[in-house]
């Protein structure tokens, strides 16, 4: 194979990793504004008293839910948020060292 199709190849791959990147960035971000929602509504179902009345939107119903459910649901939403920021984050790391290698390669 030639050194200018090598190099194209290479220069391919490493583009199509810079996507790939931009991409999982994107997720993050998202990822990043849920957890912070979601903290919020659990700060603020802390200060809910038994009293009260909780509602969960369902389309555009609004049902009453029982607290200790609407608190659990949030702690659950929040775990599995967390463990989706950490799987983002190894393969984050995994496309930073392939675009690292690919761009020893272009050089």
């Amino acid at each position: 194979m030639s050194l200018a199709i090598r190099l194209q190849s290479a220069s391919s791959d490493f583009q199509k990793l810079q996507a790939s990147m931009a991409e999982t960035v994107d997720v993050r971000q998202k990822l990043e504004a849920q957890l912070s929602e979601n903290e919020l509504v659990k700060k603020e179902l802390a200060n809910v008293t038994p009293e009260n009345i909780v509602y969960k939107q369902i389309g555009s119903v609004l049902v009453k839910q029982d607290l200790t459910d609407a608190k659990s649901t949030v702690e659950t939403r929040l775990e599995f948020i967390k463990s989706e920021i950490k799987r983002i984050e190894v393969q984050l790391k995994e496309i930073e060292g392939k675009q690292e290698k690919k761009k020893q390669e272009v050089s």
